[in-house]
């Protein structure tokens, strides 16, 4: 046994030593397994590193430690002994679990045989049980197939005595025509008969199907004759039935064929229409549209007279009175349609709509009183769309069928089988009632042309009223044009939009933007020529400054401040519009059926109005520029150099605060509902106001080479500062409510008013020595070009011939980038140069002149 389990031992080995083979663990992996592992007051002897030597020396470090070694050795036998045992027991475990296993397999193999013996036993016993079952229910199984052929037999027996019994009644009842005491047995013979149905190769039997057949027909015929009799005037000899009779004889109907019900049906509700279309024919003055109603009262009457005599005759399943209404409008709208192509020409738009609404009225009417039932299976009803809203009488007398909701001021009717089904015929002829709000919008534009805007500031509104009249007739239209259809006339609407929003937005608001009228004298071309070769240093500004300067030839004109008013209304009506063209956009696809959803689009009108509101701000931006334009050449004029103490803030500064001050809050006050307009107009005021101030400042001599007098620039420089302070605070300046900036706003203003200060700081530094100058207006002034470096020596009085020295250390000192833009700028004055000397139009050279900058100004 042990050499047995040596060797399973030994093969176990042998695969741990396999497994472990082929597993590799990392430093780090085998560091944290023996951490875990191990505790920490392990013996040393438990290190895979185990050295006997140190372990020696660790116990017994000097000669006097060897007086304890017996207990050392003693402790050592000890630790052995307990290892001996733990072994021992390992290994008896081991052999002891062995013998345990293969008992206990031989125990469930014994226990597998006793279960599929005794499986075997029951399969067999279950056989046998099954054969017993089957010889004991085979007689029971003939007894009950010879019951149920016995049951069959015999009702086939009573069916047959009943077929030849009840043939013979029915031909007696049927002759004496008692409708009433026909309908059971007729009801009982019909369903026998179709039980003989599977045998009619029996001759007898297919005899008595064709008299039932037969019983059939006569009925039907004798019951039509009857009602023909009745109904049809000029029959006084034949025999009329009775009320009485005709409502049996309408229950018998329905137990005939479905076609007997149908043929009488029909003849009945052409007869009962008869006197109707005789009465509206095409040719009688009451046919025509402005008599609609009368067709819709006839029918009233006839329906009540209809019910009140012969309501009682048919069945309440037949809907008779549904069935006459339904022929009824599948009739009209025959009628109508053929009379509107003949008579197209007399149709106007008052006509139309007031037939649309009378119709819808009636159709609604139709959808209370009926269900609809009958339109399931007639011929004359199209099926419709659940998305298609139908025709809706416009703005008229409430229906009681129409159940309402309002949302967005829109009232929607519930759509029945009945809508549409006379009204479908008026729309063709919609193009009348588009084509009419295309004159009535074209009337209302000259309206709003011909209404003057109010001379006093107090009465005007921020906005014109024409605005709000415009778009409350188009929600008016749009709500009119979705009750009538939502197809292509609601298409035609939007396009009638269209046009109109441009013409509001060209007639009533650009036209009516102020225009300041110049003057233009030859000299202007040569002024503007000299304007953008001596500010190369910025080609916007100075393209710019070229392109205003035909406007600006002579006296420069300004808004006066009822004309600012009118341009700040025109501003934010605009913005109205702008945000109504959207949701008018949307609500139209919102209404618009799905085939033309994607063909409505007004991304151009709006893009008319953002362009109204565009020029709207640039023109007061122009005016507000022009107002600072005296002070600004006022600048560019002192004499700075003979400026003997630094004082208050200069004259111009304070013009400019007045012209500020004077201004803005006219500007502010119109825009208070379109606050961001007003703040892209401050932008757009600061980002090219101080461009402009800048080069003004270059056109300032603040000191000469000969003297050192810097009191000019720190004069200049305190005066910046003021301006900057202001320009800071300018969306607000004027207002009691002091409301912060724009972090944007704020940012343009400080950089550029930054460049301006930095300016003059350097040119209150010496040019001597040279190199620190110049190291001194890069670092000032990083971003500036040689055409710059060259402005600033200007502006301290040095000679062009004197900065040459000063211009080649730049080149050297200087970046590539900024030499660059200098040459692009000389390249760009050089073309626009041959711009100007062209013989065009001054049109053509302002045009070639906006291209030119557009190419070479950088981002």
């Amino acid at each position: 046994m042990l050499g047995g389990q040596e060797d399973v031992d030994s093969g176990q080995g042998e695969n741990s030593e396999n497994r472990i083979a082929t597993i590799v663990l990392t430093s780090d992996v085998q560091a944290a397994i023996e951490q875990v592992l191990q505790n920490p007051g392990a013996s040393p002897l438990d290190q895979p590193d185990f050295n006997p030597t140190d372990y020696i020396n660790q116990l017994f470090p000097n000669e006097q430690s060897l007086s304890n070694i017996d207990d050392v050795i003693a402790k050592m036998e000890c630790e052995v002994s307990v290892i001996d045992d733990n072994i021992r027991s390992v290994v008896r475990g081991q052999t002891n679990t062995g013998q345990d296993g293969r008992k206990a397999l031989e125990d469930a193999q014994r226990t597998i045989m006793q279960l599929s013996s005794q499986i075997t036993e029951i399969k067999t016993r279950a056989e046998k049980t099954e054969d017993m079952v089957k010889e004991i229910t085979r007689d029971i199984k003939q007894l009950d197939s010879a019951k149920k052929n016995l049951t069959s037999a015999i009702t086939t027996l009573n069916h047959l005595h009943m077929l030849v019994g009840g043939v013979e009644s029915l031909t007696k009842l049927a002759e004496k025509r008692l409708y009433g005491e026909v309908l059971n047995p007729l009801q009982a013979i019909t369903e026998v008969n179709l039980h003989f149905q599977q045998y009619t190769e029996v001759a007898h039997i297919k005899t008595l199907s064709d008299k039932v057949t037969q019983i059939h027909g006569e009925l039907a015929n004798q019951i039509t004759e009857d009602f023909k009799n009745v109904f049809t005037p000029g029959q006084q000899n034949a025999m009329k039935m009775s009320l009485a009779q005709l409502a049996d004889a309408c229950r018998v109907v329905s137990v005939l064929e479905p076609r007997v019900k149908r043929d009488l049906l029909k003849w009945f509700i052409n007869l009962q229409l008869q006197e109707y279309v005789q009465l509206f024919h095409e040719n009688q003055d009451i046919a025509w549209l402005d008599k609609i109603d009368k067709r819709y009262a006839w029918i009233k009457r006839h329906l009540l007279d209809f019910e009140d005599k012969f309501g009682k005759i048919f069945p309440v399943d037949w809907e008779v009175s549904e069935r006459i209404t339904v022929q009824f409008c599948h009739t009209t709208h025959e009628q109508l349609s053929k009379l509107m192509t003949r008579r197209r020409m007399e149709i106007d738009v008052k006509l139309l709509l007031y037939a649309i609404g009378k119709t819808t009225a009636f159709e609604a009417l139709l959808a209370k009183r009926f269900t609809g039932i009958t339109l399931q299976d007639s011929p004359g009803k199209t099926p419709q769309s659940p998305q298609k809203p139908p025709i809706v009488q416009e703005l008229k007398t409430e229906s009681p069928a129409q159940s309402e909701s309002e949302e967005g001021g829109i009232v929607k009717p519930v759509v029945s089988p009945f809508t549409d089904l006379i009204g479908s015929c008026f729309k063709p002829y919609l193009d009348i009632y588009t084509d009419s709000i295309d004159k009535n919008l074209a009337e209302l534009i000259e309206q709003f042309l011909q209404a003057k805007i109010p001379a006093d500031p107090v009465a005007r509104t921020t906005v014109f009223p024409s605005c709000a009249d415009l778009f409350v007739f188009y929600k008016k239209c749009m709500v009119q044009c979705v009750q009538l259809s939502n197809g292509k006339p609601m298409y035609d609407l939007a396009m009638i939009f269209k046009k109109y929003l441009r013409e509001y937005a060209a007639k009533i608001l650009e036209s009516r933007i102020p225009k300041l009228t110049t003057s233009y004298t030859p000299s202007s071309i040569s002024t503007s020529m000299s304007l953008l070769t001596r500010d190369l240093q910025n080609l916007s500004t100075a393209a710019g400054q070229v392109i205003h300067s035909f406007l600006k030839e002579g006296e420069a004109p300004r808004f006066t401040k009822d004309e600012i008013i009118t341009i700040c209304c025109i501003l934010t009506t605009a913005e109205y519009c702008l945000e109504t063209v959207q949701q008018l956009e949307d609500k139209l696809k919102e209404k618009v059926d799905q085939s033309f959803m994607d063909k409505i689009d007004l991304g151009e009108e709006k893009d008319v109005y953002h362009r109204i509101i565009s020029n709207c701000i640039q023109f007061l931006v122009q005016d507000l520029e022009t107002g600072c334009e005296p002070a600004l050449i006022v600048m560019s004029k002192v004499q700075w150099q003979t400026i003997s103490n630094v004082g208050d803030q200069s004259t111009f500064v304070n013009s400019i605060i007045s012209h500020f001050k004077q201004t803005i809050p006219t500007i502010r006050d119109n825009l208070a509902t379109s606050r961001k307009y007003y703040i892209q107009f401050c932008h757009k005021f600061v980002n090219s106001f101080i461009p402009k101030f800048i080069n003004h400042l270059y056109k300032c001599r603040l000191t000469s080479v000969q003297e050192s007098n810097v009191l000019g620039c720190e004069q200049l420089l305190l005066d910046t500062h003021s301006l900057k302070t202001v320009l800071l605070d300018l969306p607000s300046i004027g207002s009691q409510v002091n409301r912060k900036a724009p972090a944007s706003f704020t940012k343009i203003v400080i950089k550029g008013m930054t460049k301006a200060e930095m300016i003059i700081k350097v040119v209150m530094a010496p040019v001597i020595p040279a190199s620190v100058f110049t190291e001194q207006f890069l670092k000032l002034l990083p971003d500036s070009t040689l055409v710059e470096f060259h402005k600033v020596l200007d502006m301290k009085g040095m000679r062009r011939v004197d900065q040459a020295q000063l211009a080649e250390l730049f080149k050297r000192t200087a970046p590539k980038e900024n030499l660059s833009l200098a040459l692009d700028a000389v390249s760009s004055s050089s073309v626009a140069a041959k711009i100007l000397d062209s013989p065009e139009s001054d049109k053509g050279r302002i045009k070639k002149l906006e291209k030119l900058i557009k190419k070479r100004l950088p981002n």
